[in-house]
């Protein structure tokens, strides 16, 4: 990244400002804006995150917050209730407080005597949530908004469910709210209300991890904040953006095509990151794409940001498998709009392990045909990655030949020439199974002509979700159904002499939870069919080879590495008491903050265990370390939450301890159990 200091406008900051809330709890701004908006009125952007912005998010903040800031913006950073330097506690995720607030925060805004009165919002993850979910509020001085890496339907296509099933996420992301929702703010800023301010968020937080599995269903609960509900809520101008490698690959593309207001979108090869700090790259230069956004939408300059195609996207050359990338080759193309002419849908039978034949558009389905069986074991899964990777620890899926062994393949005849996909594969099965609850993992693979097998695509279905994830119903063994399963969206390039590869598994452990007995899956084999989003090769790309500048940003805050960080991810099999284990460290080190004199380190840890084909051995848990240093001030949060089961239902234990110094200060233990419900 190319750091710049030499800007457009002089700023100022302030780096503690309170905005009062209608129910008298205070939150806590940094502010960065032009020193010429107390006599020349600037917008203002707003990012509302609950990671805390004195210290943990401190870093990524100093490098695009000035920069905007030094175009023109007033950018404010505010942490939720309930975090950081904030009052109050955060209990759940998109609550209608939490949005009532950021409706409160852009009102203020747009009163100050700095601001002109019209307002953006931006982020990456909840602060993009929290960009749309409130756009779709439709607050008066909110004119655009630029989200990255986000969804629009919270139960469908986020960490906790996948096509109805319980991803592992929603417990590792649970325990990540835990470790943060429970931080003290800092003396420094609040005084010797700290204390007090602790213990009330101390006392006041459960895991989230129950709530999320009182609602395994798509119920209110999920539909409240989940804009696919009412996309015409949405009335003003939307950048969306996200990657190939993220979990939340698929919402740009939905937006596109549901919104009916000026929008762009723009997805690369990224893991879960803005795209100036893409990994794997190449990243891009992001920040000087939203200077252009918001200098069209926020200060009407005719700059020509809509210009274009609708649509940018990273074509992903074929690599071989690896847990991690520093690139990925590929090139962009454009798309004039979503979904895109240029895209056509390519359906090819299922036939005795070949998919085909030869990839021959042309085949239709054919109705019976002989069945193909599969049952497979728990260790199938092992090296699927995370559900969004981070890129750190490397955290991709890793060469799919072991995950094949306990799987049902389909593979394409070498091809004969380059096939490209943009968009989302799908499946759809003739199927039985041998029990009442049973999920299906389709996996798209770029098998090499060494047989290396690089995953492009995945999605996973609870079958007792096949008509609805409002209404589930339990399977009639031996009963043939009919079951579609959505594969997230991808744009995929597959060389001569590569084939495709269609894998399917009953299992998928432990990225998804599995069924609470395996299951035994026939698939009727010309009545079943994959079909591939193709975009022919001859089609033009519509783009500049390199329509985008180097990443840049102002210069990041001053820092100090104290202790080493630390990442793992460590898979163990014992063939003595055939236990498996899948161990992930996530340890940042502590780090000091030179300009606040603070130290803080994390640290997470991961475990998720299974003991043979044993379905109710499954476990996962999840322990973080919070620790915050300065001078005689030593505060420490450790918390931690299990998540197993037996066959009717799920058991959370969790622990919550707080320290000062050495000593406890507070402890809270949760032992809980809530019933399966046809999962």
């Amino acid at each position: 990244m190319r750091y710049v200091t030499n800007l457009p406008y002089e700023t100022k900051e302030e780096e503690h400002v309170t905005i009062p809330m209608s129910d008298g709890v205070r939150l806590s701004a940094h502010i960065w804006r032009p020193t010429s908006s107390d006599q020349e009125p600037v917008p203002a952007v707003l990012e509302y995150i609950p990671y805390r912005k004195r210290d943990l998010t401190a870093v990524r903040d100093s490098v695009h917050h000035p920069y905007l800031a030094g175009h023109g913006y007033a950018c404010v950073r505010v942490d939720l209730r309930g975090t950081g330097d904030s009052e109050g506690v955060l209990r759940d995720e998109y609550l209608e407080r939490e949005q009532e607030d950021a409706e409160e925060i852009l009102a203020w805004l747009a009163e100050q005597h700095w601001c002109d009165g019209g307002t953006g919002m931006m982020g990456i993850s909840w602060g993009a949530f929290a960009a749309l979910q409130v756009a779709a509020r439709r607050p008066p001085s909110l004119k655009a908004i630029a989200i990255a890496s986000f969804t629009d339907d919270r139960h469908a296509d986020d960490m906790h469910y996948m096509g109805g099933a319980l991803l592992s996420d929603n417990l590792a992301e649970a325990g990540t709210m835990f470790a943060y929702g429970t931080c003290p703010p800092d003396p420094a800023v609040v005084g010797d209300r700290w204390r007090g301010m602790w213990h009330e968020r101390l006392e006041n937080t459960e895991p989230w991890v129950l709530e999320w599995l009182r609602h395994q269903r798509r119920d209110e609960y999920w539909r409240h904040a989940s804009v696919c509900e009412d996309y015409t809520s949405v009335r003003c101008p939307v950048l969306a953006s996200s990657g190939w490698a993220d979990g939340y690959s698929n919402a740009v593309t939905r937006l596109l095509g549901n919104l009916d207001v000026p929008r762009k979108g723009l997805i690369g090869p990224w893991s879960h990151k803005f795209p100036h700090l893409g990994e794997p790259g190449p990243a891009i230069g992001y920040l000087q794409e939203l200077v252009r956004w918001w200098d069209h939408w926020l200060k009407g300059v005719d700059n020509g940001v809509m210009d274009g195609p609708m649509l940018l996207a990273w074509m992903q050359d074929s690599v071989p498998p690896s847990t991690s990338y520093e690139e990925r080759p590929g090139r962009w193309v454009g798309e004039p709009h979503w979904p895109s002419p240029h895209i056509r849908p390519e359906t090819h039978p299922l036939t005795r392990h070949t998919i085909g034949p030869a990839l021959d558009a042309t085949a239709a389905p054919a109705e019976g045909g002989a069945a193909m069986t599969v049952r497979s074991p728990l260790s199938v899964g092992q090296f699927a990655g995370k559900w969004a990777s981070y890129n750190a620890p490397p955290d991709l899926p890793y060469d799919q030949r072991e995950e094949d062994g306990g799987s049902l393949v389909f593979d394409s005849e070498p091809l004969t020439e380059p096939v490209e996909i943009l968009g989302s594969p799908s499946v759809e099965l003739d199927l039985t199974v041998s029990e009442p609850v049973a999920l299906v993992a389709a996996r798209l693979s770029d098998v090499s002509p060494d047989g290396a097998a690089t995953r492009v695509s995945y999605g996973i279905l609870n079958l007792t979700r096949r008509d609805s994830t409002e209404s589930p119903e339990p399977l009639e063994p031996g009963r043939r159904y009919r079951a579609t399963i959505p594969l997230n969206g991808v744009a995929q390039a597959f060389p001569p002499g590569h084939r495709i590869r269609l894998s399917l598994s009953t299992s998928y452990w432990p990225l998804a939870w599995p069924a609470p007995k395996p299951a035994l899956l026939s698939v009727h084999e010309h009545s079943s069919t994959l079909t591939l989003p193709v975009r022919p090769v001859d089609e033009p790309d519509e783009v500049a080879s390199s329509p985008f500048g180097e990443p840049e940003g102002t210069p990041p805050l001053a820092m100090t590495q104290v202790t080493p960080p630390e990442e793992r991810w460590d898979v163990k099999r014992d063939l003595i008491d055939y236990r498996s284990e899948l161990d992930i460290v996530k340890d940042r080190g502590t780090v000091r903050f030179e300009d606040i004199g603070l130290e803080a380190g994390r640290r997470a840890h991961e475990r998720y265990t299974a003991v043979a084909d044993d379905f109710t051995s499954v476990g996962g848990e999840t322990t973080w370390t919070m620790r915050f240093r300065r001078d005689d001030w030593d505060v420490r949060v450790v918390t931690s939450t299990r998540l197993t089961c037996d066959e009717t239902d799920f058991f959370v234990d969790a622990t919550l301890d707080a320290y000062e110094a050495d000593r406890r200060v507070f402890s809270r233990t949760w032992n809980e159990t809530v019933p399966r419900d046809l999962l």
